[in-house]
């Protein structure tokens, strides 16, 4: 690792970073109430709000219902759009319902994308040159998966936030995406810009040991510890 040198470090710390977002976002509502991707807020002065999160959801401030604030419990897949239509009456297509709850069940990437990025960071933590390839490989792999994860997020919220804004205007119904939406976007440059460094150290370094044994074998010989050149041999011509 002591060839890649310092931007090899900042590849490292930026996939390490990338993990830790990736976890934020996995504690999101309903396991931690304030971490949300979205948030839809409505009634007088938007007193009431729904959060979103990566395992279901939680309500705030919501009268005459059974449950009150409680959140939901942590599952895979929900309905955002049913959820809002029951909570606020803002309605919505079959299609709007089926694609979001759909969408939903894609936030199962959130853990792999964090798992695949602390696995990069682990490689490329103690690597050599073969392991900094691999680390770079899989922190491209770790990439790719975050970013799908980013994009579905962001177009699953889209189609009830949009909803919500468009529906009404005031201040008292209003949608927006949450703390946990960026927190997800920003681990995606991370992973990008970390796998991208790493790669390049990697490359670099190889290249730097290729010259460096090329010009042991032009060169007279290797100095010894005592000061002394010690021969190259050389190879024999046969004409």
């Amino acid at each position: 690792m002591a060839r890649t040198g310092f931007f090899h470090h900042i590849g490292t710390f930026l996939l390490f970073s990338a993990t830790v977002l990736l976890i934020i976002v996995c504690i999101s509502a309903p396991v931690v109430r304030d971490i949300y991707l979205a948030k839809i807020s409505f009634g007088p002065e938007g007193r009431s709000s729904v959060v979103f999160g990566t395992w279901g959801y939680c309500p705030t401030g919501i009268l005459n219902q059974p449950d009150g604030d409680r959140c939901s419990k942590a599952r895979l897949g929900y309905s955002p759009a049913s959820i809002i239509n029951s909570y606020a009456s803002v309605p919505y297509s079959d299609a709007a319902i089926s694609t979001s709850r759909s969408l939903t069940k894609a936030f199962v990437l959130h853990p792999i994308a964090a798992g695949l990025n602390f696995i990069a960071f682990m490689l490329a933590l103690g690597a050599g040159m073969v392991g900094s390839l691999l680390a770079a490989l899989v922190a491209l792999l770790a990439f790719l998966t975050t970013a799908v994860a980013c994009v579905l997020d962001f177009v699953a919220f889209a189609i009830v936030r949009n909803k919500v804004n468009s529906y009404d205007r005031s201040d008292e119904l209003k949608g927006e995406y949450g703390n946990a939406a960026w927190c997800l976007l920003v681990a995606a440059i991370c992973s990008l810009v970390g796998a991208g460094v790493v790669l390049m150290t990697c490359c670099s370094g190889r290249l730097r040991k290729r010259r460096e044994r090329r010009g042991v074998v032009k060169g007279e010989g290797v100095v010894a510890g005592d000061g002394y050149g010690v021969p190259v041999q050389r190879r024999r011509r046969w004409f």
